[in-house]
């Protein structure tokens, strides 16, 4: 029963010092990792709107108000309760004119300029998911984010933080093709600090033609001409054609059960699977045994994500190019079988055991409806190239298909890239939880399966889930551990083989967002490791 959880979850106690208070509400919530962004959705459901307007709104917004993660050149991805779970797929493919030659000469794809950009999605999944749950007019949903990009906002500090770190990355870049983004987000040769006013009027003029046009102009009017023109002349192989080919997905999610919940997540070419496959694995332990801040459950959760890993880079791509079925990946025998595998000792290479033959997140819910939505630029802000006279910045995420020839994730034309953004999503007998998200590339899934096992094994309520100290497994041996995490885990693990790295990196353990509902109550948290901020009525 949907009780179950809240039998088992305290709503009082906050272990971590750094601990928020879970917010609760009864009619609708949003949680995001901005609070102007999540006033954006606030506004739309005082408006009259519904969870997906809410959303939507929302999503505009942080393009705006979070450049440093997402803008309106990147995708996304989405899972939708209506009574059912649905997924949507916003991801764009690579050019059609692009192939493996053009990667001859340097034997590498590159983080910037044009190669690694594939078709932008996003615009495409905020028209789709308004077609099918909207309720407000589709402009409506943009004109929080068109008056923050008019009037301007003060950035937030993590956001500035991260706008500052990629200053040096992105004004030293040469090419007529890279300054009209330096033009735009470093307008004073530099990144705004925090609380400095920021804002952009060719954002504001690109949603409105979004708007205006209901989408339709990005992949087949004005917009679509402006970024195949400045492709053309800046040696670029995005097309009008590509762009008028672009179609979202709609697709089946893939699921396991980890205790008493169902966890979901979107099918490839996402790396969700990653923390099915793990959660599996590790279903066969009583984590719960362990205390949380142990060297057992730490360890447990580490070993098996590294074999969920191992399975990840070698199998999943594109959905069309797949070796392996998912089937196979999530069949518990197979589970069993990598499940022993892990002992006292860390595993320094974890080897793929089938045939051998900068990203934001946001959940909004009401009483019908609940969203788990993402999208991203991927890599910084993306590829560097913004579209003169226009507000948008092209992601990179080409930068995730592999040269490897042979593998199922080869670069290869109008193929959809192994794609790192994944939202999740939460049932208990076939009834919502709700939704949740961690962002930050690899750190994802492991995001995913720390929240879930801190909610499933532990009954921490969803502030606390988000709050507890975190570890990211990197590569071989190595795993990156907060701060936060106990000396005592440290040293054990270390005595275990884990080499361990305490890293304070700015946003390496992720952000993330959680809304439960759980009866008539609505339980909504926001990341204490960004500028966050959840609300409910």
């Amino acid at each position: 029963m949907r009780g179950e959880i809240m039998a088992q979850t305290n709503l009082t106690n906050y272990p971590y010092p750094s601990a928020r208070r879970v917010i609760l509400g009864k009619r609708y919530a949003v949680a995001t990792s901005q609070s102007l962004a999540t006033m954006a959705g606030m506004q739309i459901f005082l408006a009259g709107g519904n969870a997906v307007d809410a959303a939507i709104a929302t999503a505009i917004a942080l393009t705006v108000v979070e450049p440093t993660s997402n803008g309106i050149g990147g995708d996304a991805f989405a899972l939708v309760w209506d009574g059912k779970l649905h997924g949507l797929n916003a991801s764009g493919k690579s050019p059609q004119h692009l192939t493996i030659d053009h990667f001859a000469e340097i034997n590498q794809i590159p983080q910037f300029g044009w190669l690694p950009v594939t078709v932008p999605g996003a615009v495409s999944g905020w028209r789709s998911l308004w077609e099918r749950w909207g309720k407000l007019p589709f402009e409506q949903l943009f004109l929080p984010a068109i008056r923050y990009a008019e009037e301007g906002f003060p950035v937030s500090p993590v956001t500035a933080q991260a706008w500052q770190q990629a200053a040096n990355v992105y004004l030293p870049l040469n090419g007529v093709e890279f300054e009209y983004f330096k033009s735009v987000f470093f307008p004073k040769n530099r990144a705004p600090v925090a609380g400095e006013i920021w804002g952009s009027k060719v954002h504001a003029q690109t949603l409105k033609e979004i708007a205006s046009s209901g989408g339709e102009s990005f992949y087949q009017g004005k917009l679509a001409e402006q970024i195949s023109n400045f492709a053309a002349d800046t040696n670029g192989l995005l097309t009008a054609t590509d762009l008028a080919a672009h179609r979202p997905e709609w697709v089946e999610p893939i699921s396991t059960n980890y205790r008493d919940l169902t966890v979901w997540e979107l099918p490839p070419n996402t790396q969700g699977i990653a923390t099915l496959i793990a959660l599996n694995i590790l279903e066969g332990f009583e984590i719960a045994r362990y205390a949380r801040e142990s060297v057992e459950s730490y360890h447990l959760q580490i070993e098996a994500m590294k074999l969920a890993f191992a399975d990840l880079h070698r199998y999943v791509a594109d959905a069309r190019y797949l070796d392996v079925s998912v089937g196979q990946l999530l069949d518990l025998t197979y589970a069993a079988e990598r499940r022993k595998l892990i002992g006292e000792n860390a595993i320094a290479l974890a080897e793929p055991g089938l045939p051998k033959g900068g990203t934001v997140y946001l959940a909004t819910a009401d009483e019908d409806l609940m969203v788990s939505f993402i999208q991203s630029n991927y890599k910084g802000f993306g590829s560097g190239i913004l579209i003169p006279e226009t507000g948008i910045a092209l992601h990179n995420r080409g930068f995730g298909f592999t040269l490897e020839a042979g593998h199922p994730n080869q670069l290869s034309p109008a193929k959809r890239p192994f794609h790192t953004i994944i939202p999740g999503f939460l049932t208990q007998n076939n009834q919502a939880l709700g939704a949740f998200g961690v962002m930050g590339a690899s750190m994802q899934p492991q995001g995913h399966l720390q929240v879930v096992v801190n909610l499933a094994d532990y009954g921490m309520n969803p502030q606390s889930a988000l709050d507890a100290p975190r570890w990211q497994f990197v590569a071989g041996n190595t795993v990156f551990l907060e701060e936060s995490v106990p000396s005592s885990v440290m040293s054990g693990l270390a005595r275990q083989g884990h080499n361990v790295e305490v890293s304070t990196a700015q946003g390496i353990f992720g952000k993330g967002q959680i809304i439960l509902k759980i009866g008539e109550v609505i339980l909504a948290a926001s990341e204490p490791r960004a500028d966050g901020l959840a609300l409910a009525q």
